[in-house]
């Protein structure tokens, strides 16, 4: 029997989620789910800790949206669990299957009948002077950008440990392949086979010459240091909340520790583009 957790969209998947515990209870499997969501869905019983949920799972469940899917990830990928991703959203880049397809999905992982698709994640750590540093990882993105509105914000890039230069911006994205169709493609940066490995760096709004996307090595150590007088703030994945001061310095490489997407049949990635976008041939 098979360990499984599910990490839900409390707005958008309760209905599917007591689906999935009562198919997999019946067949005997052990079911997990964050305390607060367990209880949500009226399963209370079944609810761990955050930091416990992906201990000793064979799979995790994300059901919504790519949002609730970077959540899943980030549970997972610690524990080198695989995630499987159900679209409840509305792009759903990250998702493999629809809610009507859980059931097959869910059989097909435990015949196992499925690939394993590795997604690179970015390590950032922050160093404040006096603190401790603070490690973070993201699936799509890292992004330092200006606190108030009105101003830009001075940030300091080194890489590999070396001087590159200071961008008068906005903001500035740190992102992977997978991220390459979130943020930094509104900044008209590169879009990037998620499948591969690289670590993309675009500037937001650069006040400067030269404000053009790169493209770097996945072991690429980026170092930004916030400069001036002014302050800036911290997202990750979307989650922000982090102030930074002048002085406070964020490195970035690519993580040890991949998404592990599960799959089923060959990745296409082009086709999904066409759907995502709404391509023609004509």
């Amino acid at each position: 029997m098979s360990s499984i957790g599910l990490v839900i969209h409390r707005g958008r998947a309760t209905e599917l989620a007591l689906d999935a515990v009562e198919w997999l209870t019946d067949r005997g499997h052990e079911v997990r789910l964050v305390d607060g969501e367990a209880t949500h869905i009226g399963r209370a019983a079944l609810g761990v800790p955050e930091a416990d949920l992906s201990v000793g799972l064979d799979l995790v469940v994300s059901l919504g949206g790519d949002g609730t899917m970077l959540r899943a990830v980030d549970l997972a990928a610690p524990e080198g669990v695989p995630v499987l991703g159900v679209n409840l959203g509305q792009l759903g880049y990250l998702t493999e299957v629809e809610p009507d397809g859980l059931r097959m999905a869910l059989k097909r992982f435990l015949a196992g009948s499925y690939s394993i698709e590795e997604r690179l994640r970015l390590t950032a750590t922050v160093h404040r002077p006096g603190e401790e540093p603070f490690v973070t990882e993201a699936l799509n993105e890292v992004v330092v950008e200006k606190s108030m509105m009105g101003h830009t914000v001075r940030l300091e890039v080194e890489l590999d440990g070396r001087p590159f230069t200071s961008y008068v911006s906005d903001g500035l994205i740190l992102a992977t392949p997978t991220g390459s169709t979130a943020y930094a493609f509104s900044v008209r940066g590169p879009i990037i086979d998620p499948r591969h490995r690289a670590v993309l760096m675009s500037p937001v709004a650069a006040h400067m010459l030269f404000d053009r996307s790169l493209v770097l090595q996945p072991d690429c150590a980026v170092r930004v240091t916030v400069g001036g007088d002014r302050h800036a703030g911290l997202s990750v994945d979307g989650r922000t909340g982090i102030p930074l001061a002048p002085g406070d310095v964020i490195e970035c490489t690519g993580s040890e520790r991949p998404a592990l997407l599960v799959t089923f049949g060959t990745s296409n990635f082009h086709a999904v583009l066409r759907s995502k976008f709404g391509l023609t041939s004509r």
